[in-house]
């Protein structure tokens, strides 16, 4: 199985900074067609997201849940399942004490996607981190993922490194899913050279 992996906030939906109100949740420009051509090219999509408002005592674990049910309606409106939702609770800076710490499944670390493979079946090295700051692509990196990095302006600090630098680097979802489906039909043109005698 593979996967697609979504940053939630600036990626595949407009960012509105640690909001839990369903009724604020829009997918971002050229999200539907991204959906659309990843069920399409039969990937598996799962979001992962750090949710730092929680250890900052902004919103409880609870408050996800409405988010998670709106995101799974939208994604079911434009013909396509979300197979996942994992979330990051935690930050070093937090002032909820259970969730103020350091850990391995905040983005830049590959934890959540780590997670999402073990109980999915997923091949990460046939799957794709998708999001709109370079500790998305060094998540993905991380893990063993292909990685897209959408340049929409929410990355400002730019610090480069070899897991920081993405494979892909668009200017939307559905930029990156073209681009990840011409990646496919390369692939497979390539096997089936190979296999020819």
């Amino acid at each position: 199985m593979r996967a697609i992996f979504l940053d939630k906030d600036g990626t595949l939906i407009t960012n509105v900074p640690y909001n839990v109100n369903p009724d604020l949740i829009a997918l971002s420009e050229k999200a539907v067609e991204g959906l659309r051509l990843f069920r399409q090219l039969g990937y598996k999509l799962f979001v992962v997201t750090n949710q730092a408002g929680i250890a900052k005592g902004l919103f409880s674990e609870a408050a996800l849940r409405p988010v998670q049910a709106r995101l799974a309606e939208l994604f079911s409106r434009h013909q396509a399942t979300m197979d996942g939702f994992y979330y990051c609770p935690h930050h070093p800076h937090g002032i909820v004490p259970r969730y103020a710490i350091d850990c391995d499944c905040r983005k830049p670390m590959a934890g959540m996607l780590l997670r999402a493979a073990r109980e999915h079946g997923i091949d990460l090295s046939r799957s794709w981190m998708i999001g709109d700051i370079l500790h998305d692509v060094e998540a993905g990196n991380r893990a063993g993922c292909k990685t897209a990095l959408i340049d929409n302006g929410n990355e400002t600090e730019w610090e480069l490194s070899n897991l920081r630098t993405p494979d892909l680097t668009v200017p939307d979802l559905h930029a990156a899913a073209l681009a990840i489906a011409g990646r496919d039909r390369a692939a497979r043109r390539g096997s089936m050279e190979i296999g020819t005698p």
